[in-house]
């Protein structure tokens, strides 16, 4: 099939936006918990009532300190309540959101708020606010910074304090539909990143239809959401509006750090993430199981719940037999798992990355669904995914309803739609290069079925070309390599070169586990890289890489390194997408000593 596509469950208001939400909520569920506040270490109700009340304090200060309607407004901090707080402000205000990843350099910070031309900038911590502070001579039309964590909120409460209701009534309806909402700009693996302008009708019709395509799982009054990715990338900002479209209870996590204590005590029904969230959930307790000397049985219980899964796809459905194990296994091992990921969810979705088809299974095998899906920046998150009562493994899903997925001739997907952003900010040439002949040309390369399910298979401009004209797209491989416990990261390579080859990075929280099992306690990646017994299980994830492609598209050899990627290293990006380029440059000397005899 080369284009499918879905008609809207939503219809956008023509002369509505996003600050309608708080309203709406405000009338019709006054007393309704819409956010879950974390104070003195235990979380608190927020009604949509005092929610509102709260918002319109902030946006009555920044419109009394000269934010003007469509004027842009940078916003730095880590994920918590008043991220969302001022979100919904600064539109209040009139204003458009600029969000600056709260791990940016300050050259990436002042290209940001420069580029977008931001007037006025809200931080939490002292380090952001020095960070802007040592580029404000080159940004001449920010004014006023406000500090989080130094009263700024309370000080526009202040500043605001004179101003009436219906001033901010006033100023909230100046914006329309196809108004900017926010500027948010690509992590980029190259070049500088571009502001991707999404507007108030990308949000309604991105949001609105996946809600009400999931609608069992945004139950007002029942459901809740735990929301611990960045809010400056575009997928955290779906996990913030589409709870607040519903109405269900939102939470925040500032530090991932501490999401399985969060997990535990806020109890979601609903987790957003990305895969490796995942990955470390299954990992983690296999090697639990293993230092409590149950791994076999977890093993065997894993293998139990992938087989249960498929079979659930079989016209037969599970067998008797079949059935007996799962019911054993789901008392020993799968209700502690679904403990671990607050005990009330059934359901979560995932995107950013290749889940894997395996994962998947498993998932779904325990009774925790995740619900793979797939989008950019410029899609307003998820352009795809996979409904609650007819999922696929190992496809991204559907078309999100309203929108078209159209498969060109070369493989390439384009996206037509609402929720599509409408250009880059002050960049005409790379708009009408994205957007040519009315569709958005997405770099990625997939595939539908006769049921219209998106599979990805690559991105276009990463396709690896070997000296024997073989074309490999390194995905397929990473993402299996990745998924065992002891792979950080990898990058395969290979362009001109006679074979395919990795490079690999250990998960120092599992090098130390293995280290210790395998009589190797205190050795560091530097030191055990060129142990046998570490190559040999490196080699089994390159294996079960391989498995997945033909020998010609196989990694031959790899080399561990003995740093990590991170975005601190310039390896990754905030949204831990790879830099190829820069892993290429830097790591020149070990992709060479790959391919020496």
């Amino acid at each position: 099939m080369r284009e499918f596509s879905l008609p809207a469950l939503y219809e956008v208001p023509a002369d509505g936006n996003l600050t309608d939400i708080v309203r709406r909520n405000a009338a019709q569920h006054p007393d309704v918990a819409v956010i879950g506040r974390k104070v003195d270490g235990s979380w608190q109700d927020v009604s949509a009532k005092d929610f509102l009340a709260e918002v319109h304090a902030a946006a009555k200060g920044l419109i009394a300190s000269g934010v003007e309607a469509g004027d842009r407004v940078g916003l730095m901090s880590r994920t918590r309540y008043e991220w969302t707080l001022l979100d919904f402000a600064i539109w209040s205000a009139g204003a458009i959101t600029v969000p600056v990843y709260e791990t940016s350099s300050p050259e990436q910070i002042q290209w940001i708020l420069g580029d977008s031309g931001a007037v006025a900038c809200l931080v939490e911590l002292d380090t952001h606010a020095a960070a802007v502070e040592s580029v404000r001579d080159r940004l001449p039309a920010l004014g006023n910074v406000w500090q989080i964590e130094r009263g700024g909120i309370e000080e526009l409460g202040r500043a605001g304090a004179a101003l009436s209701d219906e001033t901010v009534d006033q100023r909230s309806s100046v914006a329309c539909a196809d108004d900017p909402a926010t500027i948010v700009y690509t992590s980029g693996t190259t070049g500088r990143p571009k502001g991707c302008v999404l507007t108030h009708r990308s949000f309604f019709a991105e949001c609105g239809n996946v809600v009400e395509r999931l609608r069992p799982l945004f139950r007002t009054g029942e459901c809740s959401v735990l929301l611990f990715l960045p809010l400056a990338h575009v997928f955290g900002r779906l996990v913030q509006v589409a709870p607040m479209m519903a109405p269900i209870k939102l939470g925040h996590v500032p530090d991932i750090k501490n999401l399985t204590d969060e997990l535990a005590s806020f109890r979601p029904t609903l987790i957003l993430g990305v895969p490796r969230v995942f990955e470390k959930v299954y990992n983690s307790a296999r090697a639990k199981a293993q230092a409590d000397g149950k791994g076999k049985i977890f093993d065997k219980a894993a293998d139990t719940a992938i087989a249960y899964s498929r079979a659930l796809d079989s016209p037969s459905g599970p067998s008797l037999g079949l059935k007996i194990k799962y019911k054993t296994f789901d008392k020993l091992v799968y209700s502690k798992l679904r403990a671990v990921l607050g005990g009330r969810g059934e359901y979560a979705i995932s995107g950013g990355a290749p889940l894997g088809e395996r994962l998947g299974h498993f998932f779904r095998g325990i009774g925790f669904t995740v619900l793979e899906g797939y989008g950019l920046t410029e899609s307003c998150a998820a352009t795809a995914f996979n409904p609650w009562d007819r999922q696929k493994i190992g496809t991204v899903g559907q078309p999100l309803p309203g929108s078209v997925v159209r498969i060109a001739d070369d493989g390439e997907v384009l996206l037509h739609g609402e929720h599509l952003f409408t250009g880059y900010w002050n960049n005409e040439a790379a708009t009408s290069e994205a957007l040519a002949d009315g569709w958005f040309h997405t770099g990625d390369l997939g595939t539908l079925d006769a049921d219209g399910y998106l599979a990805i298979t690559g991105r276009k401009k990463e396709i690896i070309v070997t000296a024997g004209g073989k074309n490999v797209a390194p995905a397929v491989l990473e993402d299996r390599i990745r998924a065992h416990a002891l792979v950080a990261e990898c990058m395969v390579v290979g362009d001109g070169r006679p074979f395919i080859g990795a490079l690999v990075t250990l998960d120092d929280e599992f090098l130390g586990r293995w280290a210790e099992e395998n009589g190797k306690s205190g050795r560091t990646a530097a030191e055990l890289r060129d142990d046998q017994d570490l190559l040999a299980t490196v080699q089994s994830a390159i294996d079960e890489g391989n498995a997945a492609v033909s020998k010609a598209e196989s990694v031959r050899k790899f080399r561990v390194l003995a740093a990590q990627f991170t975005e601190e290293s310039g390896h990754l990006t905030p949204s831990l997408k790879l830099k190829r380029n820069v892993v290429a440059k830097d790591y020149a000397d070990e992709i060479e000593a790959v391919y020496q005899a």
